[in-house]
C-alpha cells in the first residue's frame, strides 16, 4: 500500500468515526433518550423561568438592585412559611454553612430570604432579609409555593434555573452551586 493510499484511508476513517458518532448523538437527541441520572443535586427546570422586573424590596424597605449580569450573582431564593421556628433555623444555618464552603467565590452569591428571619440565624453579608413578593412567588413552580421550604437557585440574568425539594442535603447545593460560579467566572 503506497503512502499516499494509507493517508487517504486514515483520512477516512477519522472522518467515519466522526460521523458515526455525531449520527448516533443526532439519534439519541431525536429519539428523546435522556439520561436517567445527572450530576446536579438539585432539579433542573426544563425551562428556566424569565423573573423580569419585580420590584423587590430588602426587609428595611430599601429597593433590591434588579438582575445585573455582569456582576454575575447567584440568587438562592427561600420563602419560608409563616411561624416556622426550628425548620427555619436550621435552614438558615445550612445556607450559611454552604456559603462559606464556597470560599473565595461566596462573594458571587446571594441569599435572598423573603419572610420572617428566624431569632438566633447567623448573621453574615450574603444574606438578605426580604419583604415578601408576591410577584415572585407567582413565578415559581405551583408546587413549591406554599409551606414549604423549598429552595431556588436564579442564576446572573434573572431566570428561575433550580429547585431544591425540602429537606434537601445541603452539601447538594454546594457542589452545585460549585459548579455554576465556576462555568461563570
Amino acid at each position: 500500500m503506497s503512502n499516499v493510499l494509507r493517508s487517504r484511508v486514515t483520512l477516512l476513517l477519522v472522518v467515519a468515526m466522526f460521523f458515526t458518532s455525531f449520527g448516533i448523538a443526532l439519534f439519541l437527541i431525536f429519539s428523546g433518550w435522556t439520561p436517567t441520572a445527572t450530576r446536579n443535586a438539585g432539579e433542573l427546570l426544563d425551562e428556566p423561568i424569565e423573573l423580569g422586573v419585580l420590584g423587590l424590596r430588602h426587609a428595611d424597605g430599601r429597593e433590591y438592585p434588579e438582575w445585573q449580569p455582569r456582576e454575575r450573582l447567584w440568587r438562592v431564593v427561600v420563602m419560608p412559611p409563616v411561624d416556622c421556628g426550628q425548620p427555619c433555623l436550621k435552614l438558615s444555618d445550612d445556607l450559611y454553612r454552604v456559603w462559606i464552603a464556597e470560599g473565595r467565590r461566596a462573594d458571587r452569591v446571594q441569599i435572598l430570604w423573603f419572610g420572617e428571619v428566624p431569632e438566633h440565624a447567623p448573621d453574615f453579608r450574603a444574606f438578605l432579609p426580604m419583604i415578601p413578593s408576591p410577584a415572585l412567588r407567582a413565578k415559581l413552580p405551583a408546587s413549591h409555593v406554599e409551606g414549604s421550604l423549598a429552595v431556588h437557585v436564579i442564576d446572573p440574568n434573572g431566570f428561575l434555573v433550580m429547585r431544591y425539594e425540602p429537606g434537601f442535603d445541603p452539601s447538594g447545593l454546594r457542589r452545585d452551586l460549585a459548579r455554576l460560579l465556576r462555568v461563570t467566572e
